[in-house]
């Protein structure tokens, strides 16, 4: 008897660890993708690069702040990322020099202007300031984007489309 007594006693000891585990994984696991985040990243201020290494004819993505910088007659403009329409993600285009939303067809011209597509405005804008010599974007403040019919820079397409390219 003693000898059935040792072997339930360390199956249950055995069951009790497997479960303390668990729990303990699965905490980790919440804790992990729970736990507060540092203010260094979209709605934060973000510091990025030097003015000087902002692009005039293309546009260099933030990725912390979710955003593009670029400069439109020669101030630096910080875009959102996220489509004026319905939220979807806006990757630049570097074949046709344009902001192209993959979700709905809205395109947008590189100074983020409306230039066809649902989207009920340009792109929305960031907060810019320089700092220190560098480019700070408050990803807090956000202006709406210019309404349809606006032209900023009237730069034609460079070429084709990146849905056309990946459409055959």
């Amino acid at each position: 008897m003693s000898e059935s007594t040792d072997r339930r006693t360390f199956l249950v000891s055995a069951w009790k660890a497997g479960l303390a585990f668990l729990a303990a994984a699965g905490i980790w696991t919440s804790w992990d993708v729970l736990r507060p985040r540092l203010a260094a990243g979209f709605g934060a201020r973000v510091k990025t690069v030097s003015p000087d290494a902002v692009p005039t004819d293309s546009v260099l993505e933030v990725f912390e702040a979710r955003a593009y910088l670029t400069k439109v007659n020669d101030e630096i403009v910080a875009f959102s990322e996220i489509c004026s329409h319905l939220g979807c993600r806006v990757p630049f285009c570097q074949s046709s020099g344009q902001f192209e939303c993959p979700c709905h067809g809205s395109v947008f011209n590189r100074a983020g202007d409306h230039l066809t597509g649902p989207a009920p405005r340009g792109m929305d804008r960031f907060a810019v300031e320089i700092e220190d010599g560098i480019v700070v974007i408050d990803t807090n403040t956000m202006v709406d984007g210019p309404p349809p019919g606006t032209v900023t820079v009237d730069e034609p397409s460079l070429g084709p489309a990146c849905s056309e390219e990946s459409h055959g």
